[in-house]
């Protein structure tokens, strides 16, 4: 069967293998058509011709069964007005749409294409945006011969635009070559659908791009969960379940890969490059990962080594002094602790919530602030270096903004040729620092400053590759002061009581002393998820408003260990967006609707506007015409082309990862069994510990016990801790031998 028709918008979609689920406005039918299929990627107005089969889902009713999809221009008036509004033409809106299909009726296109200046003799289209439209018509122009021959190939407009961006007039001729470097170039095309593409244009499963392609997907898979590197026969063995080849192919292109230089295996030098002499637990790594890791190492020997240009302070004058100052006692641990930034290159300040660790930083600073103008501050977020600047009234930034990343170069401004300005840093929420970002920040330090590494090793590692906090207190190669006295006026705070009970293996206070009571900390038990999703709606909208008067969009966080499920954050924000914003002006890609003061996180490193992965903004402006969404990020204003948005999510729901590094008045926590996989300790400990005021966790106290009781975590591929034991270990034995010499 063949249907034609105009895409209305789309339900769902699997960024993972293209299936998607999407309603058609088709020619001849009253109603819209359920349209479902593996097409890639479809888009809200454009015009489709469709083969497939009818089935009756029993469940969702009558579908159309999609086998292929081509897009074709729109035949009808009401057609080319639906498709110049769709935001394909920047500069054509939906009301810019209708004036000129009004003008012009059947004829709109054929004047666009041949006589774009008529278009002056519509109300409100002046020279600057006929030329506008005349640049984005000619775009698409150019791109026509790419689209159709991505589209006869099962790529769609929105991936299809993505690639004639990339690769311009070359798109056709890099993908008849080699289809697997989409996966590697552009964003939001992974190895999946390069494969699909590849497969396709007619490349061989057995094809040595494919198996090089996928053996970089494997690698690059495990860094997305923390890995730095993966040994040899666990590399080998999940090529083979990815790619379907046998075992002498991958080993084959692991060695090509190697002498390409696009691989490192870590192994004696001594060993010869063949593929049956490879012990199978040999670490293979990304040149990145490996490079960071053993310059990491070195870089940290370097700086403990070297004699710092700060004057040396006497320390119980200052601690004296500091206390005074700041009208403060500080407790035995602290004062070991500020004792050893007084007197060590290179200390790690390491404790839970309440332990003191603010007010120490506050004392480093009041001493070294005045003995020279050359100290910085940063964190690895937005929000945490925000929260640093408050709480120490001192300006903190963000490692990328502290760097300055000058896209035209490629990479960071100050590094190892041009370090920083700087004699003391202090770096907080070290946990969130992966290998690479940590390798740069290190890169741009001058050998003689002083480093202070402040941050919580109990909660979750970072969200990139590596465990950098913990495998620098394994090493034992670096001064570490951990805080365990929690404060007084901390442990008034069941927030705080209850963080420590749970990191501790006991369940957390959870009965109030009265219903009147407001307390800071609460429980709502059920074990129905669907209840729970409930409760979760009815607590950010108006019981959490209404009795502690959070605003329920800017001042309360839902946090949620999963993505996927009814409390997973991908239903959450469909929900939460439907009952805190259900505003009309809207634009919609993919699965996702972006409404106008959306709340919205961005989710991957954007150097070009500033904005990074992890940050939240609200969405000011939505311009169908323009095709731009202006959204606002703690008062700057970042502008984005409607086909930047798929590195954006809505963040009314984020996971545990997402919120590291930020702390919100309220935060809101679902748990239920459904989780089973993610329930663990240490996710729980730093989702409690986002909360600055008011945490509720919502669902069954066997959830509750499991994650409790669940300090198993997930072991991560990292080598950093030998290397810089090894490191210092050989420097130390080549100063002993210039002694004894």
């Amino acid at each position: 069967m063949k249907i034609r028709g105009q895409i209305e918008r789309v339900v769902y979609v699997n960024e993972q293998n293209g299936y998607s689920v999407f309603k058609v406005k088709a020619d001849g039918r009253r109603d819209l058509v359920t349209a479902v299929g593996n097409v890639i990627s479809v888009t809200p107005g454009e015009v489709v011709e469709l083969v497939g089969e009818w089935v009756n889902h029993p469940k969702f009713g009558e579908q159309f069964k999609v086998i292929d999809c081509k897009t074709v221009m729109p035949a009808t008036i009401e057609g080319i007005r639906r498709y110049l509004g769709s935001g394909l033409i920047k500069g054509i809106g939906p009301v810019m749409a209708k004036r000129i299909v009004e003008k012009f009726k059947l004829e709109t296109l054929d004047i666009i294409e041949d006589n774009i200046k008529a278009l002056y003799q519509v109300e409100g289209i002046g020279p600057k945006r006929v030329e506008m439209i005349k640049k984005a018509w000619e775009d698409q122009k150019e791109i026509r011969e790419v689209m159709m021959f991505l589209q006869s190939h099962g790529v769609s407009t929105t991936y299809a635009t993505k690639i004639y961006k990339h690769y311009g007039n070359d798109a056709i001729r890099v993908l008849r070559d080699n289809p697997y470097r989409l996966a590697m170039d552009i964003y939001g095309i992974g190895f999946l659908t390069a494969d699909k593409i590849a497969q396709k244009l007619g490349f061989p499963t057995d094809s040595p791009k494919r198996i090089a392609a996928g053996i970089l997907y494997v690698l690059n898979q495990a860094a997305d969960s923390g890995h730095v590197f993966l040994p040899y026969r666990e590399l080998v063995r999940k090529a083979m379940e990815t790619l379907g080849v046998e075992e002498k192919q991958i080993k084959e292109e692991v060695l090509g890969l190697v002498r390409e230089q696009r691989l490192v295996l870590d192994m004696p030098d001594s060993l010869p490059l063949l593929t049956d002499e490879i012990p199978s637990s040999t670490p293979v790594y990304l040149p990145q990962f490996f490079v960071s890791e053993k310059l990491v190492a070195k870089k940290l020997e370097i700086l403990c080594s070297t004699p710092r240009k700060l004057r040396q302070i006497d320390s119980d004058k200052a601690i004296d002094w500091v206390q005074k100052r700041l009208e403060i006692e500080l407790a035995r641990e602290q004062e070991t602790a500020l004792r050893k930034v007084l007197e060590e290159k290179v200390v790690i300040i390491t404790g839970g919530p309440g332990t003191g660790k603010t007010t120490l930083v506050r004392a480093i600073l009041e001493i070294y602030g005045k003995i020279t103008e050359k100290i910085l501050l940063a964190a690895p977020t937005g929000r945490a270096a925000k929260r640093m600047s408050e709480t120490t009234g001192w300006s903190a930034s963000t490692i990328h903004r502290l760097l300055r990343y000058n896209p035209a170069e490629g990479g960071f401004r100050y590094n190892d040729k041009n370090p920083l300005d700087v004699q003391l840093l202090i770096l907080d929420e070290v946990s969130m620092v992966d290998i690479i970002l940590f390798h740069h920040l290190l890169k741009a330090l001058p050998a003689s400053c002083q480093l202070v590494l402040v941050g919580d090793v109990d909660q979750l590692p970072s969200v990139g590759p590596g465990q950098v906090l913990k495998d620098l207190i394994e090493s034992e190669k670096i001064t570490v002061v951990e805080l365990r006295e929690i404060f007084r006026q901390a442990k008034e705070s069941l927030i705080i009581v209850n963080a420590h009970r749970i990191n501790n293996g006991e369940f957390p206070f959870i009965r109030p002393k009265s219903r009147e009571e407001l307390l800071d900390f609460y429980f709502i038990e059920s074990d129905d998820t669907e209840r729970v999703q409930g409760l979760i709606l009815q607590l950010c909208k108006e019981r959490i408003p209404g009795r502690f008067g959070f605003d329920p969009v800017e001042e309360i966080q839902v946090i949620t260990p999963m993505h996927k499920g009814q409390v997973g954050a991908t239903t959450l924000n469909e929900k939460l967006q439907e009952v805190l914003n259900p505003g009309t002006r809207l634009i919609q890609r993919g699965a996702t609707t972006y409404r106008l003061n959306d709340k919205v996180m961005q989710i991957k490193n954007n150097y070009d506007k500033e904005v990074f992965n992890g940050d939240i903004g609200r969405i000011l402006a939505i311009d169908p015409e323009m095709q731009e969404l202006v959204i606002d990020f703690d008062g700057r204003q970042v502008y984005y082309d409607f086909s930047d948005l798929d590195e954006l999510t809505l963040a009314y729901a984020i996971s545990v990862h997402k919120s590291q590094g930020s702390e919100y008045p309220a935060v809101v926590i679902p748990i239920v069994t459904q989780h089973f996989v993610l329930l663990q300790r240490n996710l729980l400990y730093t989702a409690v510990t986002r909360a600055k005021k008011l945490a509720v966790l919502v669902g069954s106290k066997r959830a509750l016990a499991i994650a409790i009781n669940n300090n198993r975590t997930q072991k991560r591929y990292s080598l950093l801790s030998r290397r810089i034991s090894e490191t210092f270990e050989e420097k130390e034995a080549s100063l002993d031998l210039h002694v004894d010499t």
